[in-house]
């Protein structure tokens, strides 16, 4: 029963944001009593934190699902977005700013997680692609990789972004193109087209 409250949590955290949902709302949905409820979990943070710490394991995973499906590292990279795509599709607004707003030291503890996953992440592609002669085999990785994560991560950061969710995806692939331009190889840039041209399609 637990994991089915930390799931159903998750997913209506995700979609209608981490304060606008209730523990009311969450009982309701799931057809089961507070009193069940709360011999799970004492209080809302503390429900906030399990759900965050499973869509955490659920990225994680899905990450590595891709990385074994050995794509190359340009695709690799657009197969990831697809997963946050996906997550966040059905969301009414921006889920994260909630968190952010609201959950602050549920959100540093959270971005603290995905940054060091992301960066171990991301090494690996430039490396993987340095390899497969998509990227320049003369870029600093270790810049490179920064560069990158103050461009993701500033959009959780700054005012300057639209708190829509769908705005955000869109604005997120603009950055991975940004990114990918700024140390691909003429190969790399025919691959980088391709995945394009696929996310316009869909």
């Amino acid at each position: 029963m637990r994991e089915k409250i930390i799931n159903k949590a998750g997913e209506l955290f995700l979609n209608l944001g981490f304060k606008s949902v209730t523990m009311d709302d969450i009982s309701s949905e799931l057809g089961i009593s507070k009193k069940t409820l709360y011999k799970y979990f004492s209080n809302k943070v503390s429900l906030v934190r399990a759900s965050c710490a499973s869509i955490h394991e659920v990225i994680e995973h899905g990450i590595d699902t891709i990385k074994e499906k050995k794509y190359n590292a340009i695709e690799e990279e657009f197969a990831i977005k697809a997963i946050f795509k996906e997550m966040f599709k059905n969301a009414k607004g921006s889920p994260m700013h909630q968190l952010k707003k609201y959950y602050p030291e549920i959100y540093t503890d959270l971005m603290d997680r995905e940054v060091c996953m992301f960066r171990d992440c991301n090494r690996d592609n430039l490396e993987n692609g340095i390899a497969q002669g998509l990227y320049r085999a003369d870029i600093d990785l270790s810049l490179i990789t920064n560069f990158y994560f103050t461009l993701i991560f500033g959009i959780f950061e700054s005012e300057m972004y639209s708190k829509s969710v769908q705005e955000f995806v869109e604005t997120e692939y603009k950055i991975l193109e940004y990114h990918v331009r700024a140390i691909a190889t003429e190969k790399g840039i025919k691959e980088l087209e391709k995945q394009l041209k696929i996310i316009n399609q869909n």
